[in-house]
């Protein structure tokens, strides 16, 4: 990754000078199908010309436009035929004396990618068709055409493509194809990174969305949704665009700006590195979204919210853009609240707030506890930075504050404040007071001080009850008590709701546990009083952030947590059961509750868990416990009693329901004795059956990864499997499984083909980093915790920066979870304060996981 980065100075340096009036960017694509690269083992390369149209403020001046390509054939500047070889360093194109106005042309050889950055080209093993598709957040866009890098230099992109015979090609705009060659239509001025291109032979289906406003005006958006041929039998995209369509009504009725790019195409992509790019008008999707087996109805949420997160980008993103990445939260922290928000209000995931307050916070906590946390707007020094912050801080934690913010400022005055931004800012650039500025007007509300507490400040705090009783077994003093990090002392203003429960069937110990008052307060400072309660009856149990109202972590009193020790199933409010299942996880997480108490909570309530979303987080939590949090000598009997629990409830299931499938999942997930995998292998055999379960491919093979772990399977069988899912999709769990099998020599293999070599694909490193640290093959994979530090600095040196970061974090030795692997991490830490600061932050990152997970074993081994 050398000079391949760009530092906020320099495109802050560059925004001053320069302004592009367009872009004209044709490429020659044809190149994809055929031999396989040039000659001595040279990248597969394609033609790309750009030429760029753009102003300079100071004629003479110097600058430079990025391009990441193996080679440069021409470059001309104000009709001045310029060197490539004197201008063109690998990453950058030098630009001197540059005029008023300018006209750069780039002829370059640019490389397809096998790594999901830039133009990434997927051969199907099922057929040997080739499918292309780019992939540039944050800066990859110059690995596919010449531009001025960066956020900020937006302009219009006219795009022009020759592809292969039979291939239909797709980018932002209409296109056409003409004597062989697809013209597109000029965009809007938009930012390089979400401009894009998808070639090859997709299963495109269509349809149109109409909607006619107040004023009698008629708005048609052409709908499209494609994917591999051969994912096409599977490809439910009725589902997919009746979600659109319910989506773009909620963003007509609530924005007051019409959608304003045209068409809107989705295409399912294959080996895709994320969940999904806002593209305007070609929206990509990773095409695991396409379910080739039974999943559950909390798959189709996921997907919901990601079309509608990205839907919510055309307008936050998209039409408006943030200057630089220290304000990614304008684009990422929006569109993840508005998934969520018009996925509950305009669709048939109503509970869509339960799966917020279980999963997106999930990841904001453990974020926002990291050495490496910062604020919600973040300092952004350069692009690595950049990579690195699309994290749970700028998502999910700028989505819990934007979700109090609606509670703050009022739903109409931040709609409001919504529409006047977009109005004001229509194809600009913006900054933090810029939004800030429309809320302060429709609201009144004082946005500077809400703005440092809860924008400018890392950490996360947390709020517990104190309840202090009369003689008459009444509340006589009932107080929250906020809490801070030493490292992140700051005490923020909380908008809350406190619950009080208690049995429904008196004190006998039976009955539900439901909410008998409520009180809605602002929490500032260590100790608030909360005095409309004062007087209730004693309540079983005090739920701090009723409702989900804040950005928090919930604790509870002692008499609560007696009372969620006993009772937690009983809970009958979903939201209310998920916010208790979420805290009491961040317990264990923090060493305040023993790992094995939460296994056994697991074990005793999840059976009760209605939530399939709040199912599934239980089963990864409880998974996690025993990995990371019990002590060692604790895991063999925990493991066992998870087996023995799932193994239970997956028995007494509802046939074919999706709580019988997510309890088959985690039974695999956790069965390790001869007995249990005795069990998986009668399923895939047929010799054992339970009732309703339906063991399609999908299913088939996360029997034979758990099998494969333990040596049942073997090379042959995994080879079979594949010969009977000879896919793409195939292919990736046989590699996964190959990697997990109990040998040295598949070790090695495994290390040497993620570590040595750069020949594999993103999504095939991906499996075999999975497959390679298994939890019950510590002693196996020893051997690799100091090579590890041998390698990285090196890997992160040569490698880009997606596989560089997918190696440091998966095979970080964190199942080495001794002190000593965390004085090797810390030695390594000393010795290289000069690596580069993302490699830096990504090892401090997993170090602090380490740590974490040695003091939840003590206070296991403890408890």
């Amino acid at each position: 990754m050398p000079g391949e980065n760009l530092t906020r100075d320099e495109a802050q340096e560059r925004a001053a000078l320069l302004s592009v009036d367009g872009y004209e960017v044709s490429l020659d694509l044809r190149s994809a199908v055929g031999d396989s690269g040039g000659p001595g083992g040279e990248p597969r390369t394609f033609r790309s010309v750009t030429t760029i149209r753009f102003r300079c403020a100071d004629p003479g001046a110097t600058s430079f436009a990025d391009l990441v390509a193996p080679r440069v054939t021409a470059v001309s500047l104000n009709g001045r035929d310029l060197d490539p070889s004197e201008v063109f360093d690998g990453s950058r194109i030098a630009l001197d004396d540059l005029a008023a106005e300018n006209e750069l042309v780039v002829d370059a050889q640019c490389a397809y990618s096998r790594t999901g950055e830039g133009m990434h080209r997927f051969v199907d093993p099922e057929d040997g068709e080739v499918y292309l598709y780019t992939q540039y957040e944050p800066a990859d866009s110059r690995r596919v055409f010449a531009n001025f890098e960066q956020p900020d230099l937006k302009a219009p992109y006219r795009f022009e493509v020759r592809a292969p015979e039979g291939w239909v090609v797709w980018s932002n705009g209409v296109g056409e194809q003409t004597d062989g060659v697809w013209r597109f239509a000029e965009t809007k001025p938009i930012s390089t990174y979400i401009t894009a291109i998808v070639a090859g032979p997709y299963h495109y289906v269509t349809d149109t969305y109409e909607r006619v406003f107040e004023d009698g005006t008629r708005l048609e958006i052409p709908l499209g949704a494609m994917c591999r041929k051969g994912l096409a039998p599977y490809f439910d995209s009725d589902d997919v665009f009746l979600i659109t369509k319910q989506g773009l009504d909620f963003f007509h009725d609530h924005f007051d700006y019409p959608y304003p790019f045209g068409k809107y195409d989705q295409a399912f992509v294959p080996e895709y590195n994320l969940g999904a790019m806002e593209n305007p008008g070609l929206v990509t999707f990773r095409e695991e979204f396409i379910f080739r087996g039974k999943v559950t109805r909390a798959s189709y949420e996921r997907r919901a919210n990601v079309v509608l997160h990205e839907m919510a980008h055309m307008w936050f993103g998209d039409l408006v853009t943030m200057v630089w990445w220290d304000d990614l939260w304008l684009k990422e922290s929006f569109a993840d609240f508005m998934g969520s928000f018009s996925m509950v209000e305009a669709t048939r995931f109503t509970n869509g707030w339960i799966t917020f307050a279980n999963n997106r916070k999930s990841w904001a906590y453990r974020a926002d506890q990291l050495p490496s946390t910062h604020p919600i707007t973040a300092d952004i020094r350069d692009l690595e930075d950049a990579k690195l912050n699309f994290d749970g801080i700028t998502y999910a934690k700028g989505a819990s504050v934007l979700k109090q913010l609606v509670a703050y400022v009022g739903r109409e005055a931040f709609l409001e404040g919504a529409r006047r931004y977009f109005k004001r800012n229509a194809y600009g650039n913006t900054k933090l007071g810029d939004l800030l500025s429309v809320l302060e007007e429709t609201s009144g509300r004082d946005m500077a001080s809400w703005s440092r507490a809860w924008l400018q400040t890392a950490g996360v705090n947390s709020l517990t009850p104190q309840v202090l009783l009369d003689p008459e077994g009444r509340i006589d003093e009932l107080a929250v008590v906020q809490e801070a990090a030493e490292s992140h002392p700051e005490l923020r203003p909380h908008r809350v709701a406190i619950g009080l429960y208690r049995r429904a069937n008196g004190e006998d110990g039976s009955g539900a546990l439901e909410r008998y008052a409520r009180a809605e307060v602002d929490v500032d400072g260590p100790r608030t009083v909360v005095a409309e309660l004062a007087g209730a009856e004693a309540p079983a149990l005090v739920l701090v952030n009723d409702d989900d109202l804040t950005y928090c972590k919930i604790r509870f009193d002692a008499a609560s947590l007696d009372t969620l020790r006993a009772g937690l199933g009983d809970i009958t409010d979903p939201l209310a059961r998920a916010l208790c299942w979420s805290a009491l996880w961040n317990l264990t997480r923090d060493a305040l509750l023993p790992a094995r108490e939460f296994v056994d909570l697991v074990l005793r309530f999840a059976g009760r868990e209605s939530d399939i979303g709040v199912l599934q987080m239980l089963h990864a939590w409880a998974n996690s416990a025993l990995t990371h949090y019990a002590a060692p000598e604790w895991r063999r009997t925990g493991g066992r009693l998870l087996a023995e629990g799932a193994l239970r409830e997956l028995r007494a299931a509802e046939a074919g329901s999706q709580h019988q499938l997510t309890w088959a999942r985690f039974f695999a997930s956790v069965a390790s004795d001869e007995a249990e995998l005795a069990v998986l292998q009668g399923l895939l055999s047929g010799a054992e059956k339970v009732d309703g379960l339906e063991i399609d491919q999908e299913l088939r093979w996360a029997f034979l990864e758990p099998l494969s772990t333990y040596g049942v399977a073997d090379e042959g069988a995994l080879a079979a499997e594949l010969a009977r899912d000879d896919t793409a999709s195939g292919k990736r769990h046989q590699v996964r499984c190959l990697a997990a099998r109990p040998s040295a020599a598949v070790k090695a293999q495994a290390w040497a083909s993620v570590v040595e070599s750069d020949t594999l694909s993103n999504a095939l490193v991906e499996a075999t980093i999975t497959g390679f640290a298994r939890p019950s093959q510590r002693e196996l994979v020893a051997p690799y915790a100091e090579k590890y530090f041998e390698v990285i600095e090196r890997v992160w040196a040569e490698r880009s920066i997606q596989i560089g970061m997918d190696v440091v974090r998966g095979l970080f030795p964190s199942l080495q979870d001794s002190p000593a692997t965390l004085e090797a991490t810390d030695a390594w830490l000393a010795s290289h304060e000069s690596a580069p600061p993302a490699l830096r932050r990504l090892v401090i990152e997993a170090r602090d996981d380490l740590a974490r997970a040695l003091r939840g074993q003590e206070c296991d081994a403890a408890g």
